[in-house]
């Protein structure tokens, strides 16, 4: 395989979102002869006794994901596990299909190692993914699956579509997620309020018993941002996700005026909102990290605060594949200096 750094100069001369679909077409071949990926696979995937973990009734061989948006339609699961991630999230997955955000809505911060997406939902829909998931579920590592509403539905109307989507999926993969906190439709945000999350958990833990997750946003106040997830938990939530992208557009020199940040920039306000939650909730919920991951120290900072797992996004592209391995065996290190014999053990060690 071409080493990533060679052809990274390339890539950054195209548009964002061109160069993401040149990655998501090489991906996708590992649907079609999956055997040209297993060199790949046995480069990049650790597996070793101390990352493995039992959440959500799955196996996690490590702690490592892709996070949402990255495989919105549920078409390169074979190729991402290929990587090295040990779980992956496909979506935001939406009812119906919509186009997105006129284009251009991604962007690169090169210096700042921060990408600016304005993408607003892109997907094929609920029924193409449904029937993705239907010939791949039960993957060999878990799949999340990250769902939101469409962008003109209202918000009176929001519950609908998240239990429409609860209701055809959630037996092709292991956790939902309820998407509520993207900056890039217009007034999702606002349903991060107690009325309608109460009312939303009360409906969607009555269709399944597969765990629902909440993914909050990390531009609200710390004590807000516990005492909305406390609340979701104590509604039925089955873990948190601390943080979606900031639209806090001071974090970069030259922003653009739409969409959220990611990547480095991301990565203290994220972590101060994480915190914050699992000061509150470690220990009564499962907690996950996203956000400004970029190195193994990073990472098991997240994992030493509560985090049972992690998601990179942002990093991959500046880093390339090599990023998931090299946190992976960081890990390992960083566990086993501390005299641990496994993650369970590490997480939470801070608290």
């Amino acid at each position: 395989m071409i080493a990533y750094e060679s052809i990274k100069p390339w890539l950054f001369k195209l548009e964002p979102e061109t160069a993401h679909h040149l990655a998501a077409t090489f991906l996708r071949f590992a649907n079609v002869c999956p055997s040209a990926f297993n060199h790949w696979t046995q480069k990049h995937f650790i597996t070793d006794p101390v990352l493995e973990q039992e959440l959500f009734g799955r196996t996690f061989l490590n702690p490592v994901g892709l996070g949402a948006g990255f495989d919105k339609n549920a078409t390169m699961i074979r190729g991402i596990q290929a990587m090295g991630f040990g779980y992956t999230e496909i979506g935001t997955v939406t009812p119906k299909p919509q186009p997105g955000n006129p284009k251009p809505r991604m962007f690169r911060h090169i210096e700042e190692k921060t990408i600016q997406n304005a993408m607003g939902f892109n997907n094929e829909g609920l029924l193409a993914v449904q029937k993705r998931l239907q010939e791949r579920y039960p993957f060999t590592t878990p799949i999340g699956v990250n769902i939101g509403k469409n962008k003109t539905t209202s918000e009176e109307d929001a519950i609908s579509d998240y239990t429409t989507l609860i209701k055809a999926l959630h037996k092709l993969g292991d956790y939902l997620v309820i998407n509520i906190s993207s900056p890039n439709t217009p007034g999702l945000r606002d349903l991060q309020n107690e009325e309608f999350i109460t009312r939303l958990f009360e409906e969607s833990k009555a269709l399944t018993e597969k765990p629902i997750l909440l993914k909050i946003a990390p531009d609200m106040e710390a004590q807000q941002a516990v005492d909305l997830t406390a609340m979701a938990v104590e509604k039925g939530a089955d873990g948190i996700i601390a943080t979606n992208t900031t639209i806090d557009y001071s974090l970069v020199r030259e922003p653009k005026d739409i969409g959220g940040l990611s990547g480095a920039v991301l990565t203290e306000k994220s972590f101060a909102i994480f915190d914050a939650v699992a000061k509150e909730l470690y220990g009564k919920t499962t907690l996950i990290s996203v956000g400004g991951i970029s190195t193994a120290e990073e990472a098991y900072r997240r994992i030493k605060a509560g985090a049972s797992l992690v998601q990179v996004y942002s990093a991959l592209i500046f880093e390339g594949p090599e990023l998931i391995k090299n946190i992976n065996t960081g890990l390992i290190e960083l566990i086993k200096a501390d005299g641990y014999s496994s993650i369970t053990q590490a997480i939470g060690a801070a608290r």
